[in-house]
């Protein structure tokens, strides 16, 4: 029923809300700013991850099940959820002493 709605709106040159909210992190110095991220509950989000740092990192987090290496000086949007609230850590797999960080879907 969602997707005919979403087509009629389409049909009538209405713009269909957006799929995911959009989030961004960045990697820097082997760390993730910022570390905690607050996020709607129940609902589908887009994480855009950008390394800034010279060499590659790997997002991952079992919570979230995901794995995701990252080149140095590039980026990349990972996709998740819908969440149930709660936390959800992540980190960096290659730095793990320090690139640490959450997800708080509430």
């Amino acid at each position: 029923m969602r997707l005919f709605a979403l087509a009629l709106l389409g049909a009538a040159g209405i713009a269909a809300p957006a799929f995911a909210d959009d989030f961004s992190v960045i990697i820097q110095n082997h760390r993730f700013e910022p570390a905690e991220i607050h996020v709607p509950a129940d609902r589908p989000i887009a994480l855009h991850v950008d390394n800034q740092d010279a060499g590659a990192e790997e997002f991952e987090s079992q919570g979230l099940d995901v794995e995701k290496v990252i080149a140095g000086g590039q980026s990349a949007t990972i996709k998740l959820g819908p969440l149930d609230p709660g936390r959800y850590e992540f980190y960096g797999e290659y730095h793990e002493d320090t690139a640490k960080g959450v997800i708080v879907a509430e």
